[in-house]
């Protein structure tokens, strides 16, 4: 019977730890302004905590080397914004898996190959440097898609009752 009050004083002193932890979090929607000042756009993105990373909505996708690096070429998959061909380094090449309506055992890949590109990203009042997969996503109704990893770097909370739930991107140099 002793055991019970030790048990309730380190449970309370636990308490405080847990609500410090949850006043550096922000609150976002479903859906977000997002800027993406290396681009110098602003975007409607779906925050997907079922996701683990971001996506952009890209077109014409061509990889090419500069000074003996691997870049890749691409234009905005947007409706408002194509815009010229947009042109970063090279991050990495992700595998994502397909679902399976889209496998096809003939092929024998159970993942599609997309291109990995690193870009400052603006929510809310926060600016991270963020890894983003190019695919087309112009069937979609946001052109970008925020995953798991980036909403932990940004210290979000989704709250999918709420859409736009931080206006408009505030980004400054010194809000990273």
């Amino acid at each position: 019977m002793r055991l019970i009050p030790y048990f309730l004083l380190s449970f309370c002193l636990l308490i405080p730890t847990g609500a410090s932890l949850a006043k550096e979090k922000t609150i976002f929607g479903l859906n977000e302004r997002v800027s993406l000042p290396t681009l110098g756009i602003e975007l409607a993105a779906k925050l997907d905590t079922g996701a683990q990373t971001a996506s952009l909505s890209a077109l014409d996708i061509e990889h090419f080397e500069r000074e003996g690096e691997p870049w890749v070429r691409f234009t905005l998959g947007t409706v408002d914004n194509p815009g010229p061909a947009i042109e970063r380094p090279l991050s990495r090449v992700s595998k994502i898996k397909r679902r399976s309506g889209d496998f096809s055992p003939e092929r024998g890949k159970s993942y599609t190959p997309r291109p990995v590109v690193e870009l400052d990203m603006c929510l809310g009042e926060s600016l991270r440097r963020v890894e983003v997969n190019l695919t087309d996503r112009s069937a979609f109704k946001y052109p970008l898609l925020i995953g798991s990893d980036a909403l932990a770097d940004f210290g979000a909370i989704v709250d999918p009752s709420l859409t736009f739930a931080s206006a408009e991107p505030a980004c400054t140099d010194d809000n990273e």
